[in-house]
């Protein structure tokens, strides 16, 4: 190897050299640790931004003492996200090139950070007789040159891939100048079109490493399992010599020896891990071994003999203040929710995240799909033309993604899946990817999207396909090549969780587990990328003045951006539980296993039998230890003798972990279902008193309206405020749709005709002996359709009841936002309701949603999503009390109750446009609109469409206080 010597000139070319860099070492296998010394160079660096790649020569490389009066920043980090702004500001786009796409060429105008660490020698770190040193970058974006006392050890591209440099000669005990040149953009960054912000910087760990004298190199461990003899069979090749011991199998081997012997498979449900232990002459390496075999076989994806189904996610890096900079915590923290939320696998989109969140899903269990650091879809703008991956200039470069993708993650039994990249196209460089991957490592099986015919990869995977197409894959209707039709189908990101949604998940899974051929799919995607900001909330694409963004585009994870589970995670984890549980009616349960290998030997079963809501009986279910995809039909106990008359009565029997985990306690829910008993008594008034006009009032029963508009004024000592039909909602990200989807959007349908700004004429008030009627037309200005509509209040002296009848008129064309009436109180605070809980709830995504009586407030009903817009309701309320009013309904309703009206809502862009007011304005629906997942996706299924129809409703109201 070569280096070359400090000059005081600066060159650049390298940045746009299409050649994955120079001077760096072959890749290798990762690993946490040894018993050979590390040094981590994590912590405060010496920092200076030029505006160009040339602004300044190399002479900081030496560490004079001008670098004295620079900057700080932290590495791990990004240096746009410190500073407060003074380094610049992060970019985001979905798949336009923030810069003129002329490959390889960047602009002139290219934020270049000059970074400095200059450090002393741990006390015991060996001597240069006792061997060598790498230092080891772990991920840097996009392009960095590296100098060590003053020598130039070479430049690499590959963000989000580890790169190590020989510097062991190069080291001196005290005073060492660790010099760091990173360009935000260079031709490598033609290859990071990633669908995320663009944040230049040293965003994970730098480490010196001692390399003792025949210490570990590179090494493959192959553990394979077959699932007739139950027996492992373990073969760890390795550069240098040296020996494999694993206690607890009683192996002590040559390294390169195959031993089998009877072992416990590792799986995503049964992730058994063996210690052991890799010892050549200089290190010992601990090594974590997992038995399984992946394999396409019959058409499937198979481990362990089984086929599989993926109910995942795609993982972006994220972190609201430090970007793309994880510490070990946060990663811990993502594992421990997926597997709470019943979450079995993660694609890593779209680059090899950390390796130490590898470790986790070892650990823990999930299936990973290992996806390169490749994205090029800006260029599907020009139509794919001069496309890097069907160059054969840039052939090498995508070679050597692959390679340091490939050989960092091969010894971990999670990753069951190569990933070429995401949406570069087709061409030869793909090609040649697959070509090596497959070469290199049998073991696991070949995935990219983008191969619509299937010729280089190992399955059949689409993005954002409709529920009837998957259907369609699912029976083998689908055509495509031969190839093609005989291979398994992955959705690789489905369900856009882009706002309030996704919409249709359980419609989804119910085609997933009906088609063996379907092997489920990966939602779009994990968290929010908000970026936390003091005057916005969270900020997104375009609050930071770029001119190019796609806006919020960049929230849509199934967390928030603080790691609240969003209402969408809540929704997905029932709707992929291990258990289903469902009644019979005939006074049994339906326990199915829906799970790919484990039995129900880890769960207890416990029921709960409510009536109104209230527990009044609970017990432990016995349930036996079905196997995997097995079903049994379980006796509920008799109910309680003492449930009240005339009660709505349900059970719910819920599947708790038996017993502590290393991801959740004991009793923690991974399945419930709920067994309807006795219907509810539905509410009715009868009409025993009448209107009394009054002067400027009208008084029925406990209410007051005003004489000349029937407007609704009060109920007891409750003032009640603009009470009439409402059909709007603030349409969320997903009613809005994408802009280049040809589908119908009806969000922009909505607004083009005019629901927001709805006019209510007044017919008529009309008095008589037992009832008060309102009649009304309420249409939106320029069009001739509206909603003819009737209030017609009765009362028996203490409640009021209020009947709505809803007649369209004229040729409607599109269906109803919501449907149902607003009022707003002068006081509420505490909410308590029996029905749906205890989050939100939409048509197509309700599956969530338990009866019970719950109880709120009206801040904590509120999703705060990064963009405000439609949320907060519940589905089927049989009452609701806030504010000093009870509400009860024929037939159930959606309730929801804010701080702002709808309009606000809708026109707030931030968390922080949204000031509470004095009123709390409450919305009881009859229906509503499902919300789908057309923000990159289909919309609503027909089936959840709020179609204009004729509607009757009512509500009884009563004053608690």
């Amino acid at each position: 190897m070569s280096f070359r010597t400090t000059s005081r000139t600066t060159a650049v070319d390298y940045v746009e050299d299409v050649s994955p860099g120079s001077g760096a070492l072959a890749p290798r296998a990762w690993y946490a640790s040894s018993d050979a010394k590390s040094f981590s160079l994590n912590g405060s660096w010496r920092f200076r931004l030029s505006p160009t790649a040339d602004a300044e020569d190399d002479s900081f490389a030496e560490g004079g003492d001008e670098c004295g009066d620079w900057a700080e920043v932290t590495v791990p980090g990004h240096w746009v996200l410190q500073g407060d702004g003074a380094f610049g500001s992060p970019i985001y786009t979905n798949h336009l090139y923030p810069f003129p796409v002329d490959p390889p060429r960047v602009p002139t105008e290219n934020p270049t950070g000059d970074h400095l660490r200059v450090f002393d020698l741990p006390a015991d770190w060996p001597g240069r007789s006792e061997g060598g040193a790498v230092l080891r970058f772990d991920g840097v974006e996009s392009c960095a040159r590296v100098w060590l006392n003053g020598t130039d050890l070479g430049e690499f591209k590959g963000s989000r891939l580890a790169h190590e440099f020989a510097v062991g000669h190069l080291l001196k005990p005290s005073g060492n100048v660790l010099a760091v040149r990173v360009h935000q953009w260079s031709a490598g960054s033609y290859l990071e079109d990633q669908d995320q912000w663009w944040l230049p910087g040293i965003f994970r760990d730098v480490t010196l490493l001692h390399r003792p004298a025949g210490s570990v190199l590179d090494f493959f461990v192959h553990a394979s399992y077959d699932h007739v003899t139950g027996e492992g069979t373990l073969r760890v090749d390795s550069d240098v010599d040296g020996r494999v011991t694993v206690p607890a199998l009683d192996i002590d081997v040559e390294t390169g020896e195959t031993v089998t012997v009877p072992v416990l498979p590792w799986t995503a449900e049964t992730p058994r891990l063996y210690d052991g232990v890799l010892a050549t002459e200089g290190e010992r390496v601990p090594l974590r071994i997992g038995f399984r075999t992946v394999e396409l076989a019959d058409g499937l994806i198979k481990v362990n003999g089984r086929p599989v189904l993926f109910k995942g996610v795609n993982r972006h890096e994220w972190h609201p203040e430090r970007g793309r900079a994880l510490d070990p915590e946060t990663m811990r923290q993502d594992v421990l929710l997926m597997k709470r939320h019943n979450i079995n696998a993660v694609r890593t989109s779209h680059y090899p995240p950390h390796p130490a969140f590898l470790d986790l899903c070892d650990e823990y269990g999930l299936w990973v799909i290992d996806e390169c650091d490749l994205e090029t879809h800006g260029f599907v703008e020009q139509d794919w033309r001069d496309n890097p991956v069907d160059d054969d200039r840039w052939t090498p470069a995508l070679l050597d993604r692959a390679a340091r993708m490939v050989e960092r993650d091969k010894n971990h039994p999670s990753v069951v899946i190569w990933s070429l990249g995401n949406e570069a196209g087709t061409g030869r460089g793909l090609t040649a990817m697959a070509e090596w991957i497959h070469a290199r490592d049998t073991s696991r099986l070949v995935h990219y999207e983008g191969d619509v015919d299937c010729r280089d990869t190992d399955m059949y995977s689409r993005m954002y396909a409709f529920h009837e197409e998957v259907e369609r894959i699912g029976r083998r209707l689908d055509g495509g090549t031969l190839k093609r039709r005989g291979l398994p189908f992955v959705l690789c990101e489905y369900a856009h969780a882009m706002g309030n949604g996704p919409g249709g998940l359980a419609d989804y899974q119910r085609i997933f587990e009906a088609h063996e051929r379907v092997q489920g799919g990966f939602v779009w995607e994990w968290i929010d990328h908000g970026i936390r900001h003091p005057g916005l909330g969270y900020a997104y694409g375009g609050d930071f003045g770029e001119e190019l963004h796609d806006g919020n585009f960049v929230c849509d994870g199934l967390l928030l951006p603080d790691r609240t589970p969003s209402p969408g995670l809540v929704e997905f984890t029932k709707v992929i539980e291990p258990v289903a549980l469902e009644g019979s009616g005939d006074g049994t349960v339906r326990v199915t296993n829906k799970q790919d290998f484990a039995d129900l030997s880890a769960l207890t079963f416990t029921w709960a039998f409510e009536a109104d809501g209230e527990t009044v009986g609970s017990g432990v279910l016995p349930v036996p230890a079905l196997g995997a995809g097995r079903s049994a039909d379980v006796k509920l106990p008799q109910p309680p003798a003492d449930v009240p008359a005339g009660a709505e009565t349900y059970w719910t029997v819920r599947a708790v972990l038996a017993e502590d985990t290393a991801w959740a306690p004991a009793g923690h829910v991974v399945a419930w279902g709920q067994v309807p008993g006795t219907a509810r008594a539905v509410p009715s008034v009868a009409a025993t008193s009448g209107p009394v006009a009054d002067g400027r009032l009208i008084t029925l029963g406990p209410a007051a309206f005003d004489a000349r508009t029937g407007a609704l004024r009060g109920i007891g000592s409750v003032e009640v405020t603009g009470l009439r039909l409402d059909v709007w909602r603030a349409t969320t990200d997903n009613d809005d749709g994408a802009p280049w989807q040809s589908d119908v959007r009806h969000g922009v349908l909505w607004r083009r005709l005019g629901l927001h700004r709805m006019r209510h004429r007044l017919d008529a008030v009309e008095l008589a002996d037992d009832a008060l009627t309102v009649r009304t037309r309420v249409a939106p200005a320029a069009w001739e359709v509206g909603l003819s509509t009737v209030y017609r209040w009765t009362s028996d002296g203490d409640r009021i009841q209020l009947t709505v009848s809803v007649t369209p008129e004229g040729d409607w064309t599109v269906p109803l936002p919501r449907l149902g009436v607003r009022f707003g109180l002068s006081e509420a605070d505490t909410v308590t309701w029996f029905g749906g809980g205890p989050g939100e709830a939409y048509p197509d995504s309700r599956t969530a949603s338990a009866v019970g009586r719950w109880r709120s407030t009206v801040d904590r009903m509120q999703t705060p999503y990064v963009r405000p817009q439609e949320n907060g309701a519940r589905a089927d309320v049989r009452w609701a009390e806030l504010g000093g009013l009870r509400v009860e309904g024929a037939p159930e309703f959606w309730f929801t109750a804010r701080r702002w009206t709808s309009e606000q809502l809708d026109a707030a862009r931030h968390r922080t446009d949204l000031t509470p007011g004095d009123t709390v304005w409450v919305n009881l629906d009859h229906g509503q609109h499902g919300v789908g997942s057309q923000s990159c996706g289909p919309g609503p299924l027909p089936q959840y469409f709020l179609d204009v129809a004729p509607a009757e409703f009512s509500f009884v109201f009563t004053a608690t206080r």
